[in-house]
């Protein structure tokens, strides 16, 4: 027979108390035991701040199964076209396959350059969620959206973005670091000199602005005289228009020597450069590995890609969330993303 009494001088530990549970949900002790009774008649959002707030106290009782599958995490996202959101959007996928059965992670899609309807979706979701984990273009509608649900209650956490002055983790690779490795690589490894461009979409995502400031910082600081760093151009992340500017800089200056690709597009870029008579005398570094990219390193037409893991990403940003949410006991560090630099010697 197994003994339940603690042993002698050891301190009891206290189960929490419906009271406990309702100060920290914000509620009264008779909802809480509407709730852990499941007696019903409890709005869904007062029943999820109650079940995370027991689930944070390590409430001992088995949670009612009528609740469960209640607790729902919404992710944010733009773009399902390209390979980089994409890449995330699967990853987040992988990680909800692994969750408990009383969370499920539904993930929207939204225009990205439309602020107006991301603020709109984010204030009305027609849906009931316990957290919100997004990446999308930082505006002040967006900001004043998340405010307001954060003043609510709900947990948000960043993902691959960060909304200037929102007290969120953020949770990315160093950006400035990364812009100032890509400058570090191409000041140490193009053997000529001559002119450098970089491209990014178009000042719309401060982590980008952060690899340019990075990138720039470092040749100014130890770049060398004959790599005269000219000018940024602004692709959008849209192939067409990112082609046409990398032909245009070609045009301009016949020296160009120097490529960084802060953001997507790269394939319409090394299509440029693979058709150009002077393509492969371009040292190009970007940003995610994908099969283009990997053919790319391989046939000599970018030289360096600096990988930022997503599903490393996914991982971290749901983990943040849980232990919002109670799942997780104790806090999740939440250093930068390290990033991996992939060149045709490592693919």
């Amino acid at each position: 027979m197994v003994s339940c009494v603690a042993p002698a001088g050891s301190p009891a530990i206290a189960k929490p108390t419906f009271l406990d549970i309702a100060r920290l949900a914000g509620v009264g002790t008779a909802t809480v035991e509407r709730v852990l009774n499941g007696r019903g008649g409890v709005r869904p959002p007062t029943v999820e701040k109650v079940l995370a707030a027991a689930r944070a106290l390590d409430y001992p009782r088995r949670l009612p199964e009528t609740h469960r599958g209640l607790l729902r995490v919404e992710v944010i996202l733009v773009r399902p076209e390209t390979t980089f959101f994409a890449r995330l959007s699967q990853a987040f996928e992988r990680v909800a396959a692994a969750l408990d059965a009383s969370l499920s992670v539904h993930r929207t899609f939204l225009p990205e350059l439309d602020p107006v309807a991301i603020a709109d979706h984010i204030a009305r979701p027609g849906l009931r969620r316990a957290g919100l984990i997004l990446a999308v273009p930082d505006h002040p509608l967006i900001r004043t959206a998340l405010a307001r649900q954060q003043a609510e209650g709900l947990p948000v956490v960043q993902v691959v973005t960060r909304a200037t002055g929102l007290d969120a983790p953020y949770v990315g690779i160093d950006n400035h670091s990364a812009g100032r490795t890509a400058g570090l690589l191409l000041s140490r490894m193009q053997g000529r000199g001559g002119s450098v461009v970089a491209l990014c979409h178009s000042g719309l995502y401060q982590v980008q602005r952060d690899r340019i400031r990075g990138f720039g910082d470092y040749l100014r600081e130890h770049g060398r005289d004959d790599l005269r760093f000219v000018r940024v151009l602004f692709g959008h992340d849209e192939g067409q228009r990112s082609g046409d500017l990398l032909l245009e800089a070609l045009r301009t200056w016949p020296d160009l020597a120097g490529l960084y690709n802060a953001g997507g597009a790269n394939a319409s870029l090394c299509a440029v450069l693979r058709a150009h008579p002077r393509g492969r005398d371009v040292f190009f570094v970007g940003h995610e590995l994908t099969e283009r990219s990997g053919a790319a390193l391989r046939d000599g037409v970018m030289s360096v890609v600096l990988d930022q893991a997503p599903e490393a990403q996914a991982r971290r940003a749901m983990d943040l969330m849980l232990a919002r949410l109670g799942f997780i006991e104790g806090g999740i560090e939440n250093p930068p993303i390290r990033f991996v630099t992939v060149t045709p010697e490592n693919i």
